[in-house]
């Protein structure tokens, strides 16, 4: 079962997921197609295994598969299923796309109500689809766990595990430094899907892209949830993936895509709630001299953004290089934190990137530079941010300068694409 996963990525979510192991709780996994849930399930089994539990403790489905399926047809039936089963030593019972079962929060909570020995630990690939039918049901009785597409600290690992320690490091030789870039070079353009980021072959990198594209976009997400003008649809994340970083006007949208205004508001929905996209919305204290209206765009993915604008070449010879740095930071961040993202923009043309929100303390400020820096710079705009709102840190991410500065009395702290786990530790 899965026994050669020891070459494959260890997740950082993957310690998590074995110590949730141990909680009544259900563990329900979920995130975007192909991004490894199946292969972090085949992971978890074999933590099982190592720990010497019996095989005969745990058992494993795809439900999209049509002969384990069948199994899930009917609750009582499946309940007889386990307590045949169920011995003195509880059972592992893992789920991958639980959302096919019907009416799957009812089914899990009633087994779950029972109080029987079975922990499950449930995947799951639409948020549209968990929401309504898993994650409402079975509230207080499961933990959600996102797994997205690799975050960079992930895909290094895959390409050079020395560097990821050499990263710890407080200093990293030049040769070191240009080393990771030409990592992150290629992760700008071809992103974090596991397949993808484990091949090294061009071609095939192109073909495994377009395989993902085609099987969630063009069928999971417009053949499962029925969307009509499937044209419409495909264009609408087109068009997204060349604004990224932009304002979205959906009236715009609506008339270019010659569909009505609320079709382009439910595609938008659907392409957030299936892990393609997210919108962030503008940060505001003061409505009447800043702008509180329009969102921006972003993938969670660059690859799979890049391969709907058709545009995989170099990061080097791109002309879209500051689109590409600002959601690979929004991308990143995203991995990593729950936070609320916001952009800035008054009514005078000044703009912050990203305005990050923890539930609790003050915005952090970001800016994104797709430069390489020499000394510490200060936009007028990023300028006027610090000034009206006074935070305490502040962090410009740009190819080039590592440093500090202090504006009034907000550090401003310079850094680097990979160094942007330093804005979590704010």
């Amino acid at each position: 079962m899965g026994e050669n996963n020891k070459n494959l990525v260890q997740r950082e979510i993957f310690p998590q997921i074995i110590k949730h192991l141990e909680a009544k709780e259900i563990t329900l996994i979920i995130g975007p197609r192909q991004v490894g849930k199946t292969t972090l399930l085949s992971q978890t089994q074999n933590s099982l295994f190592k720990k010497r539990t019996s095989e005969s403790r745990i058992l494993s489905f795809n439900l999209d598969l049509v002969t384990d399926r069948a199994l899930f047809a009917s609750q009582t039936e499946f309940i007889k299923f386990l307590k045949e089963r169920i011995g003195r030593e509880k059972l592992f019972v893992f789920v991958d796309e639980a959302q096919r079962v019907e009416n799957a929060g009812i089914f899990f909570k009633g087994i779950y109500d029972l109080d029987v020995p079975v922990k499950f630990a449930l995947t799951g690939s639409s948020a549209l689809e968990i929401k309504s039918k898993i994650h409402e049901p079975l509230t207080g009785r499961k933990r959600l766990f996102y797994l997205y597409p690799l975050s960079f600290q992930e895909y290094l690992s895959t390409k050079d595990g020395l560097l990821v320690k050499f990263l710890e490091q407080e200093e990293q030789s030049i040769y070191t430094r240009e080393r990771v870039f030409e990592h992150l070079f290629q992760f700008f353009v071809w992103g974090g899907y596991p397949k993808i980021a484990l091949e090294e072959n061009i071609e095939a990198k192109e073909q495994f892209l377009k395989e993902i594209y085609s099987s969630y976009i063009e069928r999971d997400i417009i053949g499962f949830l029925e969307i009509k003008n499937s044209a419409a649809f495909t264009n609408l994340v087109s068009i997204l993936a060349s604004q990224v970083g932009q304002l979205v006007n959906t009236q715009e949208l609506s008339s270019t895509l010659n569909v009505e205004r609320k079709t382009v508001e439910k595609y938008l929905e659907i392409l957030e709630k299936t892990f393609v996209i997210e919108r962030i919305s503008p940060f505001f204290r003061n409505v009447r001299k800043e702008l509180t209206k329009m969102p921006k765009v972003y993938f969670l993915d660059a690859g799979l953004r890049n391969f709907a604008l058709k545009d995989l070449k170099a990061f080097e010879e791109r002309h879209d290089r500051g689109g590409l740095l600002e959601n690979f930071l929004f991308s990143e961040l995203r991995k990593q934190t729950d936070a609320t993202f916001h952009f800035w923009r008054t009514k005078e043309k000044a703009e912050v990137d990203f305005v990050l929100e923890h539930r609790f303390g003050e915005p952090i400020p970001i800016e994104v530079k797709a430069t390489r820096l020499k000394s510490p710079e200060i936009s007028r705009s990023f300028r006027s941010f610090l000034n009206t709102y006074q935070p305490n840190h502040a962090f410009v991410m740009n190819l080039g300068f590592q440093g500090l500065k202090k504006v009034e009395s907000t550090q401003v702290e310079f850094i680097l694409p990979y160094e942007i786990s330093r804005i979590m530790v704010r």
